[in-house]
Protein backbone atom coordinates (compact mmCIF):
# COMPACT_ATOMS: atom_id res chain seq x y z
CA UNK A 1 0.00 0.00 0.00
CA UNK A 2 1.69 3.21 -1.01
CA UNK A 3 1.46 6.13 1.43
CA UNK A 4 1.79 9.46 0.49
CA UNK A 5 4.02 11.39 3.43
CA UNK A 6 3.35 15.28 3.44
CA UNK A 7 5.34 17.81 5.66
CA UNK A 8 6.07 21.56 5.66
CA UNK A 9 2.48 22.26 7.71
CA UNK A 10 2.45 24.97 10.69
CA UNK A 11 1.68 28.47 11.54
CA UNK A 12 2.79 31.40 9.35
CA UNK A 13 1.88 35.30 10.04
CA UNK A 14 0.00 36.63 6.71
CA UNK A 15 2.36 37.67 3.90
CA UNK A 16 4.72 34.91 4.58
CA UNK A 17 5.70 31.91 3.10
CA UNK A 18 5.16 27.96 3.69
CA UNK A 19 6.61 25.04 1.60
CA UNK A 20 4.39 21.98 1.55
CA UNK A 21 6.35 18.47 0.66
CA UNK A 22 4.58 15.29 -0.46
CA UNK A 23 6.53 12.22 -0.97
CA UNK A 24 5.38 8.69 -2.25
CA UNK A 25 6.47 5.79 0.34
CA UNK A 26 7.29 3.63 -2.65
CA UNK A 27 9.94 3.83 -5.08
CA UNK A 28 8.16 1.70 -7.73
CA UNK A 29 5.10 3.76 -7.34
CA UNK A 30 4.69 5.97 -10.74
CA UNK A 31 2.40 8.86 -9.92
CA UNK A 32 0.65 10.15 -12.80
CA UNK A 33 -0.94 13.91 -12.60
CA UNK A 34 -0.51 15.18 -8.61
CA UNK A 35 -2.18 17.63 -6.81
CA UNK A 36 -2.84 19.55 -3.07
CA UNK A 37 -6.30 19.94 -2.44
CA UNK A 38 -7.45 21.83 1.23
CA UNK A 39 -10.29 21.67 3.79
CA UNK A 40 -10.63 24.77 5.66
CA UNK A 41 -12.88 24.12 9.23
CA UNK A 42 -16.67 23.97 8.39
CA UNK A 43 -16.07 23.50 4.66
CA UNK A 44 -16.15 21.45 2.04
CA UNK A 45 -12.83 20.12 0.32
CA UNK A 46 -11.18 22.11 -2.45
CA UNK A 47 -8.38 21.92 -5.08
CA UNK A 48 -5.86 24.10 -4.69
CA UNK A 49 -3.30 23.05 -7.37
CA UNK A 50 -2.36 20.31 -9.64
CA UNK A 51 0.54 18.96 -11.89
CA UNK A 52 0.57 16.73 -14.95
CA UNK A 53 2.83 13.78 -15.04
CA UNK A 54 5.53 15.25 -17.13
CA UNK A 55 5.01 18.93 -14.84
CA UNK A 56 4.21 20.80 -18.15
CA UNK A 57 1.05 22.13 -17.63
CA UNK A 58 -0.57 23.13 -13.94
CA UNK A 59 -4.02 24.06 -12.48
CA UNK A 60 -4.75 26.87 -9.69
CA UNK A 61 -7.85 27.50 -8.16
CA UNK A 62 -8.09 31.29 -8.99
CA UNK A 63 -8.43 31.69 -4.70
CA UNK A 64 -4.51 31.07 -5.19
CA UNK A 65 -3.50 32.00 -8.59
CA UNK A 66 -0.28 34.32 -8.64
CA UNK A 67 0.57 33.20 -4.82
CA UNK A 68 0.91 29.63 -4.91
CA UNK A 69 3.63 27.38 -7.10
CA UNK A 70 3.61 23.47 -7.72
CA UNK A 71 6.35 21.44 -8.65
CA UNK A 72 7.30 17.79 -9.17
CA UNK A 73 10.62 15.59 -8.97
CA UNK A 74 9.59 12.57 -10.50
CA UNK A 75 12.67 10.91 -9.46
CA UNK A 76 11.92 11.68 -5.88
CA UNK A 77 7.92 10.66 -6.28
CA UNK A 78 7.86 14.29 -4.78
CA UNK A 79 5.52 17.13 -5.03
CA UNK A 80 6.03 20.24 -3.86
CA UNK A 81 3.46 23.34 -3.01
CA UNK A 82 5.42 26.93 -2.29
CA UNK A 83 2.20 29.20 -0.56
CA UNK A 84 3.77 33.12 -0.89
CA UNK A 85 1.60 35.87 0.13
CA UNK A 86 -0.55 33.51 2.32
CA UNK A 87 -3.78 35.06 3.55
CA UNK A 88 -5.67 34.08 6.73
CA UNK A 89 -8.23 32.58 4.57
CA UNK A 90 -5.51 30.17 3.40
CA UNK A 91 -5.99 28.27 6.87
CA UNK A 92 -7.03 24.87 6.16
CA UNK A 93 -5.52 21.05 6.40
CA UNK A 94 -3.64 20.64 2.95
CA UNK A 95 -3.87 17.17 1.64
CA UNK A 96 -1.90 16.19 -1.35
CA UNK A 97 -3.01 13.41 -3.84
CA UNK A 98 -1.88 11.44 -6.77
CA UNK A 99 -3.56 9.77 -10.15
CA UNK A 100 -2.15 6.21 -11.19
CA UNK A 101 -4.71 7.37 -14.22
CA UNK A 102 -4.71 10.91 -14.93
CA UNK A 103 -1.67 12.52 -16.84
CA UNK A 104 -2.89 15.96 -16.92
CA UNK A 105 -3.37 18.48 -13.84
CA UNK A 106 -6.69 18.28 -12.69
CA UNK A 107 -8.65 19.95 -10.26
CA UNK A 108 -11.25 17.07 -9.50
CA UNK A 109 -10.68 15.03 -6.77
CA UNK A 110 -11.71 12.78 -8.46
CA UNK A 111 -9.19 12.23 -10.95
CA UNK A 112 -7.07 11.19 -7.48
CA UNK A 113 -6.97 8.00 -6.19
CA UNK A 114 -4.08 7.82 -3.84
CA UNK A 115 -4.41 10.46 -1.16
CA UNK A 116 -2.05 11.65 2.28
CA UNK A 117 -3.11 12.24 5.56
CA UNK A 118 -3.01 16.08 5.79
CA UNK A 119 -1.01 18.85 7.02
CA UNK A 120 -2.24 21.79 8.53
CA UNK A 121 -1.81 25.30 7.47
CA UNK A 122 -2.45 27.88 9.53
CA UNK A 123 -2.22 31.77 8.52
CA UNK A 124 -2.40 33.91 11.88
CA UNK A 125 -3.52 37.68 11.13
Amino acid sequence: QVQLVESGGGVVQAGGSLRLSCAASERSFTPLAMAWFRQAPGKEIESVAAISWMGSNTYFADSVKGRFTISRDNDKKMVVLQMNSAKPEDTAIYYCATSQTTINASGSSRAYDQWGQGTRVTVSH
